[in-house]
């Protein structure tokens, strides 16, 4: 039971991960500036109330089903989730909630760009190592 949270809680902020890259991506090339004001209050609210815990209750899980194995695919994935919380914590949410703030001012300018690209690189190599985790997470499940 423990392993199907673990799996349905990764999947679900696999996909919010990849949908808030490729949605922000689409609407910044091709949509107004009050749908980018739109979308960024979408990934704040309920965007991170769904990616938050669906990471933690992953994180979580990982970690218990983890505990008592050993090996190079665990030590990856280990060091990949560092890197995914490391750059959650310290990088998107903190880009969403600056990004949503100055688009509901209609703030769209050099700042607001620079603090996007900053947003995109980080989803990116963090949907990345997501799904890198998932592909060793499905060869751990067939050990």
């Amino acid at each position: 039971m423990k392993a199907k949270i673990h799996v349905s809680a990764a999947i679900l902020a696999t996909l919010c991960v990849i949908s808030f890259f490729s949605i922000t991506l689409l609407v910044e090339l091709f949509g107004t500036l009050d749908q980018v004001a739109w979308i960024k209050s979408i990934i704040v609210f309920p965007g991170l109330f769904i990616l938050i815990p669906a990471m933690a209750i992953t994180g979580a899980t990982g970690a218990s089903l983890a505990k008592h194995r050993k090996g190079r695919l665990i030590q990856e994935k280990q060091k990949r989730m560092k890197i995914i919380a490391a750059n959650g914590l310290l990088i998107l949410i903190p880009s969403a909630l600056v990004l949503h703030y100055w688009a509901s001012l209609g703030q769209f300018n050099l700042a607001f760009y620079t603090v996007q690209v900053l947003e995109l690189t980080a989803g990116f190599i963090n949907a990345s190592l997501m799904i890198m985790n998932a592909n060793k997470g499905r060869k751990l499940a067939h050990k």
